[in-house]
């Protein structure tokens, strides 16, 4: 009689477990579920392709070189479509409804993919977007970076500076522990719902932002909105416009605390929020209903 005997971690395949590594490394490039499920895709192949796999000296760094490549060709492939869309571009928001979360979710949002940091990133070039991910997220060094985008490695520590400038510039990181971002978007919750406005501004910092996307499928702002006072009043006058057919309910949006906005029932945005952990700097708004098939669609009971 015979048994079948356990896979030992010997025979199993690192790039099982690397996966969620490499959609979010995919994923911070893109911005798209779709255009990093795509590249992991590639890049499985080409991993099982390689003939010679058991020479490679460490998977990860192997995969994660492809997979940047890989993203590099497709954000340039996807830059003219991205400069004919309607409107400001915001990242397809992974969400979360807080007893949804999986390992697997949750492994992939593990580490910052928050909708701030890769709205800054997406005012950079393909390969600034690359060092910088590739030095401030995964530690490489720059002799494998250089190597990697086929530039000097001073060029790559400028790349990155440059990079890190703008990040730090737009304050898309704060180092807030989660509890207290959870509580200012719960206590913007409450006065959104309510629509008290001077509630509302008081949570607003001097310098906040709001950026809208509905990609030209639905009604959204063209511009960037600043300042307490004028976002304040959006939500106001929504809060008058739609009264309780406005609902909003708590979400992880990207690994943080976030908002789903249900109209009539209906899903219609998802909100992210970057705050200081006193008060809110900037607020995205994804409302392209194609960036918003993979939330449930209707008000959960």
């Amino acid at each position: 009689m015979t048994t079948d005997l356990p896979e030992s971690p010997a025979d199993s395949d690192p790039f099982d477990a690397l996966r969620p590594r490499l959609f979010s490394a995919a994923y911070r490039m893109l911005g798209t579920r779709a255009d990093a499920e795509d590249v992991v895709q590639d890049a499985w192949l080409r991993w099982r392709q390689n003939t010679d796999r058991a020479a490679v000296k460490s998977p990860e760094a192997w995969l994660v070189t492809i997979v940047t490549r890989l993203s590099i060709d497709r954000l340039r492939a996807a830059k003219a479509e991205r400069e004919a869309y309607v409107g400001w571009w915001l990242p397809e928001p992974l969400v979360e409804t807080l007893d949804e979360r999986t390992p697997e979710t949750a492994a992939e949002l593990a580490s910052d993919l928050s909708v701030a940091l890769l709205w800054v990133l997406e005012r950079l070039s393909a390969e600034e977007r690359a060092a910088f991910l590739l030095r401030q997220v995964f530690d490489h060094d720059y002799d494998e970076i250089a190597a990697l985008l086929g530039k000097t490695e001073a060029a790559c520590r400028q790349m990155v500076h440059r990079a890190s400038e703008r990040v730090q510039q737009t304050r898309a990181r704060f180092d807030v522990p989660h509890e207290a971002h959870r509580r200012v978007v719960e206590k913007f919750m409450r006065a959104a719902q309510s629509g008290e406005r001077d509630a509302i501004q008081a949570l607003l910092a001097a310098d906040v932002e709001l950026v809208g996307d509905g990609g030209g499928k639905v009604p959204a702002i063209f511009k960037v909105l600043h300042g307490p006072y004028r976002i304040a009043n959006l939500f106001w006058v929504t809060a008058r416009r739609w009264g309780t057919q406005a609902v909003y309910r708590h979400a992880l949006i990207n690994g943080e605390p976030g908002l789903l906005r249900y109209v009539g029932g209906q899903l219609e945005s998802a909100l992210a929020f970057a705050t200081d952990g006193e008060r809110i700097v900037g607020i995205y708004a994804v409302r392209n209903p194609d960036k918003l098939a993979h939330i449930p669609q209707t008000l959960p009971r």
